[in-house]
């Protein structure tokens, strides 16, 4: 596949390296510095760019018919918009929050833990997520991810960022420490025990490889995808 990258960070390098090494081109490489370019040259996008970009970035794929998949967190307000870009387009597009193939595991994992917990009261159920400090948004999609995940099967409403443990929402935690790819860790609390399962990730090569493959896997197909139709857990 003609691959551009929109955003052309840390990710982007990442994702080039194992595109390559897959025996795919990269035709285009779009940073803070691109003023103009032509999506048109590729078969399809990956957009690992920045929140204020990348809403623009996939409308502009969309429009011109060109498959895209983002893992850009922090835009989330205009999904909506996108997926009903991407139906009149019939386009093709996955987001996801996370590319890992094992993080996409430990959210199925989390869902499965949430539903078991779901009538044992005694349990406080608290998120913590650790990145580096260039991360731009607290919490991380990630984090966000999960507490969808334990939301959708428990008694919790919502989830706030660095608040005590309450009735109705779920707290996270966000550290940011110098050079950690990304922890995440779903904990539930009692005065007995805590019960704890944990995704670390080593380096960035599980992220790069998780959007090589939906990027293959959405290549020639048309709708709106998630992480779970690509490893077939749906």
């Amino acid at each position: 596949m003609k691959i551009a990258l929109l955003g052309y960070g840390r990710m982007g390098k990442t994702i080039e390296k194992i595109a390559l090494q897959r025996g795919h081109t990269i035709v285009l490489k779009v940073d803070e510095n691109t003023k103009e370019y032509d999506i048109k040259i590729a078969d399809i996008a990956i957009d690992f760019s920045i929140p204020s970009v990348a809403f623009n970035n996939i409308s502009n794929c969309l429009n011109n018919n060109i498959p895209v998949i983002s893992g850009t967190t922090g835009w989330l307000d205009k999904y909506p918009a996108i997926t009903e870009l991407c139906k009149q387009k019939n386009g093709a597009f996955i987001y996801a929050s996370n590319f890992s193939l094992g993080v996409n595991i430990f959210f199925e994992l989390n869902e499965q833990l949430a539903k078991m917990m779901h009538q044992l009261n005694q349990y406080d159920v608290t998120l913590e997520e650790i990145h580096h400090t260039k991360k731009l948004d607290a919490p991380s999609g990630t984090a966000i991810t999960l507490a969808e995940g334990v939301i959708k099967h428990t008694n919790k409403e919502s989830w706030n960022l660095n608040v005590t443990n309450n009735d109705s929402q779920i707290p996270i935690v966000a550290k940011r420490i110098d050079d950690v790819p990304g922890t995440h860790t779903v904990a539930y609390n009692s005065e007995v025990d805590t019960i704890e399962i944990k995704h670390t990730a080593h380096n960035r090569s599980g992220f790069a490889l998780g959007a090589v493959i939906a990027a293959e896997w959405l290549y020639g197909k048309t709708g709106i995808f998630t992480m779970k139709d690509v490893l077939g857990l749906k």
